[in-house]
């Protein structure tokens, strides 16, 4: 795609990135049959090749209007285009940049500006999980909608106390030991009866996701340079990897080498970071021959949602499938749709909620035909966000992977 960029973005670093990544696309549209917002509302702006030609006309001197600003923000950021395009076009790159000069230039109205500021501060925030608790406490109180976003109180389970030779560092994350605790303490049971232990660094906070996705960069890498100088003197002193377990904070941290790239005192660490950093699920081929006679598996028909941030962020698929299965689990993806995001999408079930909810029962309704005509026992996913959002729409049980491996473990001991 050829591109004159306007005067003020020829020299910048933010237009030679995004003139480079238009160069790639060749218009052909197979973007648009696998993107969840245009099958929804059959609108050209509101698939990748047309917010592509949106963020063009910007670059190119178009001033934009609300009207751009609002096609840019009904994007999931799913990433599936990605996944689809067949010249490579970094679509989720060229959004960051897009949404970064459309919002520069287009205020927003004063109640959404408000409910995003509020998102971007207080998800990250530690006073979350106090606000949190006290939202599970008046819970049946609360409207439909905001019990939605209010799971009930969850048990943590026990975190292991022992020690052992290999180390690996977890990443907490900022909602999810509120939302769910069990996930992180499940993830360092099953590292620990594979002789592993799952080191968190006290002042490692959020992935910067919520902050760099709802435009405010800067406090979004801040947070990327608190991780890494958190994280730091443990990878000096030989952790073999970084575990995430959220697939969103995950896809994040393995972009921290490019975010950073031109901070010249965090590029190379930010690079080493992204290198150590892992989904949990890529672990799962070295844990299964250690885990093998330790768990007994179970018959119980398991539909798996890979998160989009799994499949086309980090471009991971078919893993927890595999392994889980070595182990004696009955785990399937479902055959309708796969592909297709649930609508969570960070905050976007927050700030779009009717596009979300279509989206998430029309996931439910895939989900529910993946054993045919029998019904799965429970649904698992690999990110805090989709389990939450698919939750709130079906009465079947929805958990984290791993806590369906460490439950067996568990179980068999």
């Amino acid at each position: 795609m050829q591109t004159q960029l306007a005067p003020q973005y020829q020299s910048s670093p933010d237009g030679q990135a995004a003139e480079a990544i238009l160069r790639k696309c060749v218009h052909c549209g197979f973007c648009t049959a696998t993107c969840p917002t245009y099958q929804l509302l059959g609108d050209e702006l509101d698939g990748p090749r047309g917010r592509i030609y949106l963020i063009k006309q910007v670059l190119e001197g178009t001033p934009p209007t609300r009207k751009t600003q609002v096609h840019l923000d009904r994007c999931l950021t799913c990433r599936n285009c990605e996944s689809t395009c067949p010249s490579g076009v970094q679509y989720g790159h060229l959004l960051d940049i897009g949404r970064k000069l459309v919002d520069a230039q287009v205020p927003r109205p004063l109640g959404e500006r408000a409910l995003r500021w509020a998102l971007k501060e207080g998800l990250p925030s530690p006073l979350f999980a106090p606000a949190f608790g006290l939202g599970q406490l008046v819970r049946p109180l609360l409207p439909h909608a905001l019990q939605n976003k209010v799971p009930a109180k969850q048990p943590a389970g026990v975190t292991p106390s022992r020690s052992h030779a290999r180390k690996v560092l977890v990443l907490q994350g900022c909602v999810q030991p509120a939302m769910s605790p069990n996930i992180n303490s499940a993830t360092a049971r099953v590292f620990d009866a594979a002789g592993i232990e799952c080191v968190a660094a006290a002042k490692a906070g959020c992935c910067g996701a919520v902050k760099f996705h709802l435009n405010d960069q800067d406090g979004g890498m801040a947070e990327m340079r608190a991780n890494i100088d958190a994280w730091w003197p443990h990878i000096e002193a030989g952790v073999e990897g970084i575990v995430i377990n959220a697939s969103g904070c995950g896809v994040t941290v393995k972009e921290y080498g490019h975010i950073l790239r031109d901070d010249p005192a965090y590029a190379a660490k930010a690079q080493r970071v992204s290198e150590l950093t892992k989904d949990v699920s890529e672990w799962l081929p070295s844990l299964v021959p250690e885990l093998k006679t330790k768990v007994a598996g179970s018959a119980r028909h398991i539909a798996f949602h890979p998160p989009c941030s799994m499949q086309h962020g980090m471009q991971l698929r078919g893993g927890v499938e595999k392994y889980m299965g070595e182990l004696g689990f009955n785990v399937k993806t479902t055959g309708c749709e796969a592909h297709l995001c649930c609508g969570s999408a960070g905050t976007y079930s927050v700030l779009n909620p009717t596009l979300s909810y279509q989206l998430r029962d029309r996931k439910l309704g895939n989900l529910a035909k993946t054993f045919g005509d029998q019904a799965p026992d429970e649904i698992v996913s690999a990110n805090i966000g989709c389990i939450t959002h698919l939750q709130s729409g079906t009465s079947t049980p929805v958990r984290h992977w791993i806590e369906v491996l460490d439950e067996a473990l568990q179980q068999s001991a």
